[in-house]
């Protein structure tokens, strides 16, 4: 077994890596940290948990410690899952790599560096490779590892099939996501109940950006951005609890496309990366097509593949993008967020690098 080190461990996220962690056949939680007033108490005690799941008992009586990379270090840590707020996570995650402990993070800062991995297995397993260049040239034995953005996991996974097939020229993407996405504390309900609200700071530009990256490729200098084509974005928080939505409208390079062969195309997903690895937390499959008129939806199709399947519908031509639009809705917490760490670091195992 592995010993895992949770950090940021009573927020939305930390608390999904405590579910999916709980019970990992490659992973045991030794570690628990708080950059919060938490620290100092039981996890049990201290934590507010909100999850459909109940607590963990082994978990419950763990003590959360307050954040402190060198005491992670003395632990004999193997591997480290951040959930830590974006402005707290740089300095604590880079003195962990200086330590030489891989960190696998859901912080937002440093995703776009060109010697960070950013990863989405299914999608882009090969990026790992980009580690031993960040070894290099930062001078350390440990790593940073990156789990993109969670509407540009979900958005992307669902591309990568069409760009495999049929190639890319225009991506537009308008998402409808989930309050859970904002964080435990982070939208009063005032704000959001009777309402949407057309802006999420930063989201947009995440989505554009991080896409990209995933779906580049690996060179000397580390990640190259795929330019060949171009995404733009809108962004919405709309009253969900948890799963965001996407409305996308893709040009394809190749004409006359028929939707029959876009279905085929994602439900077989032959460019899957991960394929025959056997890691404990990738689902059946990657993504599911439904063929229903008014699915996806949130409260019936967030679940699927235990929450790592992206699901897919109401794929149909569009006449004015030269392509295909559909709907594809994920988990955010689960695939576009701790789940997808967890794979990550499953991946990790498998590759030796953990």
């Amino acid at each position: 077994m592995k010993k895992a080190a949770i950090l940021g461990a009573t927020g939305l996220v930390g608390q999904r890596f405590v579910s999916l962690l709980a019970d990992h056949p490659w992973f045991e939680i030794t570690l628990l940290q708080s950059s919060g007033k938490s620290a100092g108490k039981r996890y049990g005690e201290s934590v507010k948990w909100v999850l459909d799941s109940q607590l963990p008992a082994k978990v419950a009586d763990l003590p959360v410690e307050p954040l402190d990379p060198a005491s992670i270090a003395r632990e004999g840590v193997d591997v480290v899952f951040s959930a830590l707020p974006a402005e707290v996570s740089v300095d604590v995650e880079l003195e962990l790599a200086r330590k030489g402990l891989i960190v696998v993070s859901n912080a937002s800062p440093m995703r776009m560096e060109p010697d960070i991995p950013l990863l989405l297995p299914e999608v882009n397993a090969d990026h790992v490779e980009v580690l031993e260049l960040q070894r290099r040239r930062r001078g350390w034995s440990g790593g940073i590892v990156k789990v993109p953005n969670c509407t540009t996991s979900i958005l992307t996974l669902s591309l990568k099939p069409l760009l495999d097939e049929f190639g890319l020229r225009r991506v537009v993407a308008s998402s409808m996501q989930a309050i859970s996405g904002a964080g435990l504390t982070g939208l009063p309900s005032m704000l959001i109940m009777d309402n949407l609200i057309p802006f999420i700071e930063g989201e947009e530009e995440k989505v554009e950006e991080e896409t990209l990256k995933l779906l580049g490729s690996v060179g000397s200098e580390g990640v190259t951005l795929n330019n060949s084509f171009a995404v733009t974005a809108s962004c919405h928080r709309v009253m969900v609890l948890e799963g965001h939505t996407i409305a996308v409208f893709a040009e394809l390079e190749k004409k006359s496309v028929a939707v029959e062969e876009v279905i085929k195309a994602m439900e077989e997903f032959r460019g899957n990366k991960i394929k025959g690895l056997n890691l404990p937390s990738q689902p059946e499959k990657p993504v599911v097509v439904r063929r229903e008129p008014d699915r996806p939806q949130p409260r019936l199709d967030r679940e699927v593949g235990r929450g790592m399947s992206v699901v897919v519908g109401r794929v149909r031509p569009d006449k004015v993008m030269g392509g295909v639009k559909y709907v594809v809705l994920g988990h955010n917490t689960i695939r576009g967020a701790a789940g997808n760490g967890v794979l990550i670091a499953e991946l990790l195992v498998k590759k030796g690098l953990v």
